[in-house]
């Protein structure tokens, strides 16, 4: 597109990253269903494979189509979209969450190295890191959300590989507690072990936020990661993941990805780029719908405890990194049930319009139990300590009628 520098994220997302001219002038691209493509010149051949795995600027490299497996024209105009939408330099899309996270862990871990990480994690992640990451010597240092700055390098330091570590992993808000972390803290924490000739770099999961409420990259994170499964797609039925940040790094994921095999296959991406366009009337829906639900369960006779960002008040420890670093509280809530995991289930099975599966960020409302689902493959010591209880239930919102939403819910209560 000419002078894109004219136009916001938000219309970019919708006509960028994409030369009709290219494809007989058809407004929406078409799906490039190919494995490989055809050089004009074996010399051009030559050129391509030297651009896609040297230091070329992004545009000859996305120019430079060689396999489907390295790159396509579906990928390049889906992560151009998310790029504008996450003020990223770049993106990756993948072909699912955990594909996304892993590939960008092993593109700067080694054996021998220390990751620094948030708790609680998704549990696939938490899994990943605290189960096969650490059969290749990559070890690992938690920190809780509400340690200081300082508690967290104390903790980091009293570890023997801290001279080697490579990675600060945040997920904020945390899934599914929806405990929050200051970023822009790691960012300071960061360039103080700068000094001690440490060098890491920071990844967000900002699954739960983005790319609409939270730029985590304008708070110091260098790559944001996503099941982009969840708000990206947005409608149950794609499986993916993505990554955004600085070229200089997702030069390196890029290249990674495309030696494990995970890229996002052209009809995924053409469906991400699909989705992409309507990301922001979405995620506002559903947090619309949220704050009206949230109002609801707040004052409800079954509920212990509701979790949930738009609640926060200046009293509250989180208020002022909410305000700062989140423009909407967003559409995930975390509800204690009164009582146990059997209560947790009653409500559960009585519910009727919203539906009982996990994932989230869908145009539908789902409940799940993380205690016995999602985060199941925790350890369970590591469960309880974070707040993943047996009587916790997350719900993501959906952009149904926030009325029918609220009755299906307050019937299922009645029913604990």
């Amino acid at each position: 597109m000419k002078n894109e520098q004219d136009f916001t994220a938000e219309s970019l997302a919708i006509a960028g990253g994409y030369d009709a001219t290219s494809a007989h002038n058809s407004i929406k691209p078409p799906i490039y269903q190919t494995s490989t493509f055809k050089f004009n010149t074996a010399e051009e051949g030559k050129a391509f494979f030297q651009k896609a795995t040297g230091e070329a600027p992004l545009e000859e490299r996305n120019a430079s189509l060689i396999y489907t497996r390295l790159n396509h024209p579906n990928a390049i105009t889906a992560e151009y979209r998310l790029a504008k939408l996450d003020g990223a330099e770049d993106a990756a899309f993948f072909e699912s969450g955990m594909a996304a996270i892993s590939t960008t862990l092993l593109t700067f871990c080694n054996a021998g190295d220390l990751i620094l990480m948030s708790t609680p994690l998704y549990g696939g992640t938490d899994a990943f890191i605290k189960k096969h990451l650490v059969n290749f010597g990559i070890d690992y240092v938690e920190f809780d959300p509400s340690d200081t700055k300082e508690q967290i390098k104390e903790k980091l330091m009293a570890h023997q590989n801290a001279k080697k570590l490579k990675v600060i992993y945040v997920e904020t808000p945390a899934n599914p507690t929806l405990a929050l972390t200051d970023i822009s803290a790691l960012d300071e924490l960061r360039q103080e072990i700068n000094q001690e000739g440490i060098h890491p770099v920071i990844v967000a999961d900002n699954t739960y936020m983005g790319p609409i409420f939270q730029k985590p990259l304008a708070h110091g994170a260098d790559i944001n990661v996503y099941s982009a499964t969840k708000y990206i797609g947005g409608h149950s039925d794609i499986i993916a993941g993505a990554a955004s940040g600085k070229d200089i790094y997702l030069k390196e994921i890029k290249k990674k990805r495309a030696i494990l095999g995970n890229t996002a296959s052209p009809f995924t991406s053409w469906l991400l780029s699909r989705s992409l366009e309507t990301i922001g009337l979405r995620m506002e829906k559903q947090a619309a719908n949220a704050a009206k639900l949230a109002d609801f369960l707040a004052g409800h006779p079954n509920v212990e405890r509701l979790h949930f960002l738009g609640t926060l008040t200046e009293e509250d420890a989180d208020y002022g990194l909410y305000k700062k670093q989140y423009t909407s509280a967003g559409a995930m809530m975390a509800v204690e049930i009164k009582g146990g995991e059997s209560e947790a289930f009653r409500f559960l099975n009585a519910l009727q319009l919203v539906q009982l599966a996990i994932s989230l960020g869908s145009t539908e409302t789902l409940a799940s139990h993380p205690y016995t689902m999602s985060s199941s493959n925790m350890d369970e010591a590591d469960r309880l300590k974070s707040g993943i209880t047996p009587n916790l239930v997350r719900i993501s919102v959906g952009i149904e009628n926030p009325e029918d939403i609220i009755k299906d819910v307050k019937q299922a209560l009645s029913a604990v």
